[in-house]
């Protein structure tokens, strides 16, 4: 049987289960729509954050932390009690569109409604008609672990009052359908600003810094603007292009967070989807504010000069250059000279695991180093790093190693 034939028998299977759980839903479902939906579920990566470690895809239960404290994602799948088996199209749209679920409660921000309010209404049907199609997982959540007051819901709609403004996307007339196109998944399903955007102390995303960078649990999603030390202003459209669809290209790897993304959501996307996000980020200017930063201590850097002979230049190469697709070049590199030093900081500490699709299927990891070098050690090697070869960024000190060593769970063991 040929990939293209099994490909239907399974759909139409799922459907046909669909029909059986609920029939008034069956009417409503067409294979183009239901496979039209998957696409959009990827897009929106839903299945990483709806799916609990070990868990059932789509069931819900994972854990989100917050600076409020802990939020559990929602059962998506059809069951009609602990899921969204009884949701019609208008109030799944709601949920989407104005953050508001079927029983009228508010949603928490954690589900990115604040971007997903732009997907349209025939993507809104399509994605709801592919969650329809699954198998329904009978799940219970534990209750969300939040501070007072934000435990109640209803707290919500004064946030929303301040914050959010619902409203569907609406193309540029004066831009190219592909910038549009990219637009309308970088800024809706893809929600990027959620991580790539800092954030203020309640949580709302700061538009007049969009996706220049935002701390999120303990990682630094870095800058995307035309930033040319700290962005995308030296990546070429094909660049950008082979790192969502790989999580690796010749200048970094995709760790932390972002692999997870790339695995879930971006590595499934077509090179037409994934060129029109690269034009719209490539069409994004860079911040204005002042990119100098003051020279580091010279003692520092030969101190974390030593270090990186003899802990990194086997992987990364004597001048920092890597190993295309396997070692991240750390000459130039975007991620090592943000303005937030998290990021390296916690790869030195405790590594971490790539991503792996089915372009680049073998593991490359980062070992931890947490058991080896002392919070001096590392930021002295993380400062090297920042400016040596031509970069430039702020240097690290111990404190900041020693807050994410608290903090932070170890990947890798580098026993």
């Amino acid at each position: 049987m040929s990939s293209s034939a099994l490909k239907l028998v399974l759909l139409a299977s799922s459907c046909a289960f669909a029909c059986f759980a609920s029939p008034a839903r069956c009417e409503q479902l067409s294979f183009g729509q239901v496979e039209r939906g998957r696409y959009l579920a990827a897009a929106g990566d839903c299945e990483a954050c709806h799916t609990a470690p070990g868990g059932k895809p789509f069931a819900g239960g994972r854990a989100i932390p917050t600076p409020f404290g802990t939020i559990y994602s929602a059962n998506i799948t059809p069951d009609r009690k602990t899921g969204i088996g009884t949701w019609s199209d208008d109030q799944f749209y709601g949920a989407l569109h104005q953050g508001i679920a079927a029983d009228g409660s508010y949603l928490y921000p954690a589900f990115p409604y604040p971007w997903y309010t732009k997907v349209t209404r025939e993507d809104s049907d399509a994605l709801h008609a592919f969650l329809s199609s699954l198998e329904p997982a009978s799940k219970s959540l534990p209750p969300n672990d939040l501070v007072w007051p934000l435990n109640d819901r209803f707290v919500m709609r004064g946030w929303n009052e301040l914050f959010f403004r619902a409203g569907t996307f609406k193309p540029d007339d004066q831009k190219s359908p592909e910038w549009n196109r990219g637009a309308y998944l970088v800024e809706g399903l893809g929600h990027c600003g959620a991580c790539h955007t800092p954030t203020n102390v309640l949580g709302s995303a700061e538009k007049q810094s969009a996706l220049r960078g935002g701390k999120l649990q303990d990682w630094y999603a870095p800058n995307l603007t035309a930033d040319v030390r700290s962005g995308l202003g030296q990546w070429s459209i094909d660049e950008i292009v082979t790192f969502l669809k790989t999580g690796r290209n010749d200048r970094t790897v995709a760790y932390g967070p972002m692999s997870e993304v790339i695995t879930f959501s971006t590595s499934k996307l077509n090179d037409d989807d994934l060129k029109a996000m690269a034009t719209y980020l490539k069409d994004i200017p860079a911040a204005t504010e002042d990119d100098k930063v003051a020279e580091p201590d010279p003692k520092a850097m030969a101190a974390g000069g030593a270090l990186y002979v003899d802990n990194c230049s086997g992987c990364h190469q004597a001048e920092g250059q890597g190993v295309s697709a396997m070692f991240p070049r750390l000459q130039g590199s975007s991620a090592v000279q943000d303005r937030d030093p998290t990021t390296i900081i916690r790869l030195i500490l405790n590594g971490a695991h790539a991503a792996t699709t089915d372009a680049r299927p073998t593991q490359v990891s980062m070992p931890a180093f947490d058991w080896k070098l002392s919070d001096q050690q590392i930021a002295d090697l993380a400062t090297y790093v920042r400016n040596a070869w031509g970069n430039s960024a702020t240097q690290v000190a111990a404190s900041q190693v020693g807050e994410l060593r608290r903090s932070t769970p170890q990947e890798l063991s580098g026993r």
